[in-house]
């Protein structure tokens, strides 16, 4: 009985990580964000022509972000972010990943 209890104390452990990872609020991932283009950009990582696509994918994505809680952030809103947000940090890993550096 105990190592059941242990075990679920270990995969409570274990799961609460990932979904708190998951619900950052929006502006801390935004942040986020900004600072990895930022970073690929002083590495070298990301070339001119792809930090300027990523931050314009940015900025717009901002501007949605502003026009959802301009009436309050639905959960259909917030999860659409959330995929949207999803979507654009797994552009800026491949793109500062593609080794197309800066020259």
């Amino acid at each position: 009985m105990k190592s059941l209890i242990f075990a679920a104390i270990g995969l409570a452990t274990i799961a609460v990580p990932a979904t708190a990872q998951r619900w950052q609020p929006i502006d801390q991932r935004q942040q986020n964000l900004e600072r990895r283009i930022d970073q690929g950009v002083r590495s070298g990582a990301l070339n001119r022509a792809e930090a300027g696509r990523l931050r314009t994918q940015y900025r717009d994505l901002s501007r949605l972000e502003y026009r959802y809680r301009q009436n309050g952030l639905t959960q259909a809103e917030r999860r659409d972010l959330d995929r949207r947000f999803d979507a654009l940090s797994s552009r800026i890993r491949v793109q500062k990943n593609d080794r197309q550096h800066r020259r």
